[in-house]
């Protein structure tokens, strides 16, 4: 079989060389615009956990990391001059350029014939009769857009800015720093990659980006030239936190996350098979998902079907494409959340003690009890510091709403009415006309694109005296993001009224009100009808 992979990255020298290593009669060309030595960015990131399988099918990267690579164990968060660490989260990285080199050698060694520098066309490369071509050719994909009617491409764009630098600091694991500036909230996700080198990633939300004037760069320029201004002005921003040491650019630019999708991922043109493969098909927030390792284990997966189905190329795709689909829609659902964390980290940061604002942070995509196999003494720390402060439990701690005071923080609702001592207090749209104490009904929104007009509503609810601010309806993401509105920015108290499995709903709940997210909960016994 003829197999042609466009695009020379991670993902598509993985996929050429396991194709070429795994059947040596097969003829695989790689085609790759770049030149070998180019390569952009930094360091790449690996959890030990997700790493079975890649080492399974070829040592490449196992060796990357044992002999080049920096590995460490804690999660450091730091913020208002405290330090807070996370254990249990064993990762490891390396240096992007060092990872290539090998992968490159690796593909020689294999038989691929490797091409760098050529520019080839979808269209010439289809008509070259190759039996497959596999599209590994980035976020960017010319192959995929080529037949965008068939992958069914779409994209979510985040509201953070994000640059990706370096910097000579030596960071002993992944930290994540937090300074507010004279323009806003800037939040730095740092960890070593060898070298001397660490990984320096800067995000912040677009307010703060303008208002620092880090607007100016031409990002439509050709790869290459780095954003000067910007890295002046995080390198003097963070220069206490890095003691000083410089920060270094490698085509670094301000650029926003793109979620992208595709609803196929193999398609057919006359005697040529199409599977994209990587960012070509799929693409995770870096804080959750490592795009390199996802394209590595689409190589292994696609390989592996490829030869489980040596003479059914199409049956192939589609063992592939049936594989790999929901592994990697279970990593973007997880990532959502976390990249929504990046969007709002500013109001947290303020708003929230260094202790809580950790446990918010860990929390993002997680529950207190996964957290909690990782690190029990992190979570019972936080527990402490909450019981310090409210000396109880977090479920058991008093609350007064409406002048009436709570003995925890679970509420039952139902009827139109969050049943409180003393009595029912009505959820409503707005006040009631005879004057009497209310709480604000939210019906968070299915999709994060109408969250703005929701939180209108909850503005004006507030503003028109609402005793509290219950939100249900919508997804576990905007109910989330609408009761941290209503505690955070107004001063609400909030009611988060989820809808989760009743074996669950201790955990999340403890979890949500714990975190800061909001101050009372719902109990799980009846569905909201206001």
């Amino acid at each position: 079989m003829r197999t042609a992979v466009l695009g020379g990255g991670p993902g598509g020298l993985f996929a050429a060389t396991l194709a070429k290593a795994s059947a040596p009669d097969r003829e695989v060309t790689l085609v790759e615009r770049n030149r070998a030595q180019d390569t952009f960015g930094f360091g790449v990131v690996f959890s030990d956990a997700t790493l079975e399988g890649i080492h399974a099918a070829d040592p490449v990267l196992r060796d990357a990391l044992a002999e080049h690579g920096v590995h460490w164990d804690p999660i450091e968060v730091r913020l208002h001059g405290e330090r807070l660490v996370c254990r249990g989260n064993g990762m490891a990285a390396v240096e992007r350029r060092t990872l290539l080199d090998l992968l490159q050698q690796r593909a020689l060694a294999a038989g691929v014939d490797v091409r760098f520098a050529t520019e080839v066309g979808p269209d010439e490369l289809i008509a070259a009769g190759y039996d497959l071509v596999v599209a590994a050719d980035g976020a960017n994909s010319r192959l995929r857009d080529r037949f965008a009617d068939v992958f069914s491409p779409s994209a979510e764009t985040a509201t953070a800015r994000f640059i990706w630098l370096g910097t000579t600091h030596p960071f002993s694991g992944l930290t994540f720093l937090h300074e507010r500036g004279p323009h806003g909230v800037f939040a730095v996700h740092g960890y070593p990659i060898g070298n001397g080198v660490s990984t320096f990633i800067v995000e912040t939300d677009e307010d703060s980006w303008r208002a620092a004037g880090l607007d100016e760069f031409d990002v439509e320029q050709p790869p290459g030239p780095s954003d000067e201004k910007s890295r002046v002005y995080l390198q003097d921003l963070f220069a206490e936190q890095i003691d000083g040491h410089p920060l270094l650019v490698n085509n670094s630019r301000w650029g926003v996350f793109r979620t992208r999708r595709a609803r196929r991922w193999r398609h057919r043109v006359g005697g040529t098979a199409i599977a994209l493969l990587g960012d070509a098909a799929h693409t995770a927030h870096f804080s959750v998902g490592s795009g390199t390792k996802m394209a590595m284990e689409d190589a292994v997966a696609l390989v592996a079907a490829l030869d489980e189905q040596p003479d059914d190329v199409d049956a192939a795709l589609a063992v592939y494409e049936s594989v790999r689909q929901p592994a990697v829609a279970k990593i973007q659902d997880a990532a959502r959340p976390s990249l929504s964390w990046w969007e709002h980290v500013g109001r947290s940061h303020d708003a929230l003690p260094a202790w809580q604002f950790a446990y918010h942070f860990f929390t993002r995509s997680l529950t207190e009890s996964k957290l909690s196999r990782r690190d029990d003494a992190f979570v019972a720390g936080v527990h402490d510091r909450w019981r310090q402060l409210h000396g109880a439990e977090p479920l058991d701690s008093p609350l007064e709403v409406a002048g009436r005071r709570l003995d925890g923080r679970v509420v039952v609702v139902g009827g139109g009415a969050a049943h409180l001592p003393g009595g029912p207090l009505p959820l409503r749209p707005g006040p009631s006309d005879d004057g009497g104490p209310w709480g604000l009904w939210v019906t968070a929104p299915s999709g994060e694109d109408q969250v703005p007009a929701a939180l209108e509503v909850v503005a004006r609810g507030v503003a028109a005296g609402a005793a509290l601010v219950a939100v249900g309806g919508g997804s576990a993401l905007t109910r989330r993001l609408l009761c941290e509105a209503a505690r955070l920015e107004h001063g609400a108290v909030s009611l988060l009224v989820e809808e989760v499995d009743p074996g669950r709903a201790p955990d999340v709940a403890v979890t949500a009100v714990l975190s800061g997210r909001t101050d009372l909960v719902s109990a799980p016994v009846e569905e909201v009808s206001p």
